[in-house]
């Protein structure tokens, strides 16, 4: 017979939840930056993958450069979501680390959250 336990079952769902609500909240905090065309574009994400800032170096500010600027910002932004993915997986993972004993809930599949 299975000794699963509803209650301990449910007590695991509330605890998860509120790690869910922490690791959001850190992944407000967390900042990335990329730095593309030897510095010359940065971009900065947050870990939700957004964008907090970008930064031209002047010298690109001219109607000649037109072109390798738009693809140095989609070159520092994919760069920046990149990171921003992976430092966004990590804390989920470092979250909940260690949080169910055994591999986790029976039938309930944690790999689509990175885990």
């Amino acid at each position: 017979m299975n000794n699963f336990n509803m209650a301990e079952m449910f007590s695991k769902m509330q605890e998860m939840q509120e790690k869910v609500k922490e690791s959001q909240a850190k992944l407000e905090q967390i900042q990335v930056e990329a730095e593309v065309g030897g510095g010359m574009v940065t971009v900065r994400a947050n870990g939700h993958r957004k964008i907090m800032q970008l930064e031209i170096d002047e010298s690109l500010l001219n109607e000649a450069d037109k072109e390798m600027l738009e693809d140095l910002v989609i070159a520092g932004v994919n760069q920046a979501l990149v990171k921003a993915e992976e430092a966004a997986q990590t804390e989920i993972q470092n979250t909940y680390k260690g949080m169910i004993p055994g591999g986790g809930i029976p039938g309930f599949d944690l790999s689509k959250f990175g885990l």
